[in-house]
């Protein structure tokens, strides 16, 4: 059987790939968060990370564990969390904020559920630009956040991922790369990334818009973007290229932009994320609906 610590140690390091990120979240050692890896290694008898001195990666089978694990222990979150809702009632208001439309569409969803059962809550979503990060929660204009992680602020506490996607590259359709079925990290080189300024931590850009390949050559900047639609407005117009989501060329199709697949780039990860002093019932019921909201 496993136990909790070590879902929760597994689960955790497989979204950070960081054992000292890891280890903050949960709130305990670097060692323990080792010691407990290991001992969930040698019961499922094979190694489910590969670690250097400048890297940590999911092996195929810890990939494979991950993503059925995760399923599972969202439900379990979810569960307990609505449990917790009913026994409570609730009342209140919460301002919820998406980046994505996708994200858009998952808390709209969550909120019409919880409306639903609690019409007595006030529950509000808007759209917050590309360049404010999480500005907008730590000013006090929201109360929880749909975002792509990482998010690493002392003052806010983030939930489980609730969504994945394959990550691809935005580029001009004329330009030569775009012809290619799929790129690699290594293919960013020379190129312009347009990235946003602002209230966007420097960790969270460099994650998303990297200045070098793994090999180490310069991946330039080009024009900064306040929003979304001025990425796709640059790109088109051959200014640079964009790092992005897979499904963004469903919900951004637009003439003179392909959007090509990044076969070697680890995942997209999108959770929530909120203040840690602002935590009620009502923000951790809609924390809940949310996961329940979420494509499988």
């Amino acid at each position: 059987m496993l136990e909790r610590y070590e879902l929760e140690a597994f689960l955790t390091l497989a979204e950070e790939l960081h054992f000292g990120r890891t280890a903050e979240r949960l709130g305990v050692t670097t060692g323990r968060v080792s010691q407990t890896v290991k001992k969930l290694e040698r019961r499922v008898g094979t190694p489910l990370f590969t670690r250097t001195s400048r890297s940590v990666r999911l092996t195929p089978v810890g990939h494979t564990l991950y993503e059925d694990l995760l399923p599972a222990y969202r439900q379990l979150r979810t569960a307990l969390e609505r449990a917790t809702a009913a026994g409570r009632g609730l009342h209140g208001r919460l301002r919820a904020g998406f980046g994505t439309p996708w994200g858009g569409d998952l808390l709209t969803a969550a909120a019409d559920a919880l409306l639903a059962l609690y019409p007595a809550c006030e529950i509000t979503v808007r759209e917050v630009a590309l360049d404010e990060g999480v500005r907008p929660l730590k000013d006090g204009m929201l109360d929880v956040q749909f975002v792509a992680f990482p998010v690493r602020e002392p003052d806010l506490t983030t939930g489980p991922v609730v969504t994945t996607d394959e990550r691809v590259l935005l580029l001009p359709s004329a330009h030569p790369l775009a012809r290619r079925t799929s790129l690699d990290l290594e293919d960013l080189a020379g190129l312009d990334l347009i990235a946003p300024e602002g209230a966007a931590p420097d960790y969270w850009t460099d994650h998303h818009y990297p200045r070098s390949t793994p090999s180490g050559a310069p991946v330039g900047r080009g024009p900064a973007a306040a929003t979304w639609q001025e990425v796709l407005s640059h790109v088109s117009a051959g200014r640079g290229a964009a790092p992005g989501a897979a499904r963004g060329a469903a919900y951004h199709p637009r003439p003179g932009i392909a959007y090509v697949p990044l076969r070697d780039a680890p995942p997209l990860a999108y959770g929530l994320a909120w203040p840690t002093a602002a935590h009620s019932d009502l923000l951790g019921a809609f924390v809940a609906a949310v996961g329940t909201a979420a494509p499988a």
